[in-house]
Protein backbone atom coordinates (compact mmCIF):
# COMPACT_ATOMS: atom_id res chain seq x y z
CA UNK A 1 0.00 0.00 0.00
CA UNK A 2 1.28 3.46 -0.92
CA UNK A 3 0.32 6.57 1.02
CA UNK A 4 0.99 10.01 -0.41
CA UNK A 5 1.34 13.36 1.33
CA UNK A 6 1.63 16.62 -0.59
CA UNK A 7 3.23 19.77 0.74
CA UNK A 8 4.58 23.06 -0.52
CA UNK A 9 1.42 24.85 -1.55
CA UNK A 10 0.65 28.40 -0.57
CA UNK A 11 -0.04 31.92 -1.73
CA UNK A 12 2.27 33.45 -4.30
CA UNK A 13 2.18 36.49 -6.54
CA UNK A 14 1.88 36.14 -10.28
CA UNK A 15 5.26 35.47 -11.80
CA UNK A 16 6.47 33.69 -8.70
CA UNK A 17 7.46 30.10 -8.06
CA UNK A 18 6.55 27.22 -5.78
CA UNK A 19 7.82 23.69 -5.38
CA UNK A 20 5.37 21.00 -4.41
CA UNK A 21 6.47 17.74 -2.84
CA UNK A 22 4.73 14.40 -2.83
CA UNK A 23 6.19 12.15 -0.15
CA UNK A 24 5.34 8.48 -0.31
CA UNK A 25 5.35 5.74 2.26
CA UNK A 26 5.35 2.12 1.34
CA UNK A 27 7.67 -0.18 -0.46
CA UNK A 28 8.51 -0.13 -4.13
CA UNK A 29 7.45 3.47 -4.71
CA UNK A 30 10.25 3.77 -7.26
CA UNK A 31 8.33 1.31 -9.42
CA UNK A 32 5.26 3.54 -9.57
CA UNK A 33 4.32 6.15 -12.12
CA UNK A 34 3.29 9.41 -10.49
CA UNK A 35 1.06 12.17 -11.74
CA UNK A 36 0.20 15.63 -10.56
CA UNK A 37 -3.39 16.72 -11.07
CA UNK A 38 -5.06 19.98 -10.18
CA UNK A 39 -8.63 21.02 -9.62
CA UNK A 40 -9.87 24.58 -9.65
CA UNK A 41 -13.27 25.52 -8.17
CA UNK A 42 -16.07 24.47 -10.47
CA UNK A 43 -13.74 22.64 -12.85
CA UNK A 44 -12.83 19.04 -13.49
CA UNK A 45 -9.64 17.55 -12.19
CA UNK A 46 -6.92 18.20 -14.77
CA UNK A 47 -3.75 16.25 -15.46
CA UNK A 48 -0.74 18.52 -15.12
CA UNK A 49 2.38 16.36 -15.34
CA UNK A 50 3.49 12.76 -15.15
CA UNK A 51 6.69 10.88 -14.48
CA UNK A 52 7.26 7.21 -15.05
CA UNK A 53 9.31 4.87 -12.91
CA UNK A 54 12.18 5.37 -15.36
CA UNK A 55 11.96 9.15 -15.20
CA UNK A 56 10.19 9.88 -18.46
CA UNK A 57 8.10 13.02 -18.12
CA UNK A 58 5.08 14.55 -19.79
CA UNK A 59 3.22 17.84 -19.34
CA UNK A 60 -0.05 19.37 -20.31
CA UNK A 61 0.43 22.17 -22.81
CA UNK A 62 -0.53 24.98 -20.45
CA UNK A 63 2.40 24.25 -18.10
CA UNK A 64 5.11 23.19 -20.53
CA UNK A 65 8.30 25.24 -20.11
CA UNK A 66 7.03 26.49 -16.72
CA UNK A 67 6.66 23.30 -14.64
CA UNK A 68 9.16 20.54 -14.02
CA UNK A 69 8.32 17.18 -12.49
CA UNK A 70 11.10 15.11 -10.97
CA UNK A 71 11.59 12.30 -8.52
CA UNK A 72 14.12 11.33 -5.89
CA UNK A 73 13.64 7.63 -5.30
CA UNK A 74 16.08 7.60 -2.40
CA UNK A 75 13.70 9.98 -0.61
CA UNK A 76 10.51 8.42 -1.96
CA UNK A 77 9.49 11.86 -3.14
CA UNK A 78 8.22 13.40 -6.34
CA UNK A 79 8.48 17.14 -6.90
CA UNK A 80 6.67 19.67 -9.03
CA UNK A 81 8.65 22.84 -9.60
CA UNK A 82 6.28 25.57 -10.79
CA UNK A 83 7.66 28.78 -12.26
CA UNK A 84 6.11 31.88 -13.78
CA UNK A 85 2.83 31.19 -12.04
CA UNK A 86 -0.32 32.98 -13.08
CA UNK A 87 -3.85 33.23 -11.73
CA UNK A 88 -5.01 30.36 -13.95
CA UNK A 89 -2.69 28.04 -12.00
CA UNK A 90 -4.75 28.53 -8.85
CA UNK A 91 -6.11 25.15 -7.78
CA UNK A 92 -5.79 22.30 -5.34
CA UNK A 93 -2.90 20.16 -6.51
CA UNK A 94 -2.94 16.40 -5.97
CA UNK A 95 -0.34 13.76 -6.56
CA UNK A 96 -1.40 10.27 -7.52
CA UNK A 97 0.44 7.01 -8.10
CA UNK A 98 -0.14 3.73 -9.85
CA UNK A 99 1.97 0.93 -11.24
CA UNK A 100 1.48 1.98 -14.83
CA UNK A 101 1.17 5.45 -16.29
CA UNK A 102 -2.33 6.71 -17.00
CA UNK A 103 -3.94 9.91 -18.17
CA UNK A 104 -7.35 9.54 -16.57
CA UNK A 105 -7.59 10.31 -12.85
CA UNK A 106 -10.06 7.46 -12.42
CA UNK A 107 -7.36 4.87 -13.03
CA UNK A 108 -5.12 6.03 -10.20
CA UNK A 109 -5.13 3.89 -7.08
CA UNK A 110 -3.39 6.13 -4.61
CA UNK A 111 -3.97 9.81 -3.89
CA UNK A 112 -2.68 12.45 -1.57
CA UNK A 113 -4.94 14.85 0.29
CA UNK A 114 -4.08 17.81 -1.92
CA UNK A 115 -2.34 21.11 -1.36
CA UNK A 116 -3.78 24.53 -2.21
CA UNK A 117 -1.92 26.80 -4.60
CA UNK A 118 -3.22 30.35 -4.88
CA UNK A 119 -1.70 32.84 -7.28
CA UNK A 120 -2.61 36.46 -6.75
CA UNK A 121 -2.77 38.71 -9.82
Amino acid sequence: QVQLVESGGGLVQAGGSLRLSCAASGRSFSAYAVAWFRQAPGKQRELVATITSTGRTNYTDSVKDRYTISRDNAKNTVYLQMNTLNAEDTAVYYCAARRFLGWDPRVYDHWGQGTQVTVSP
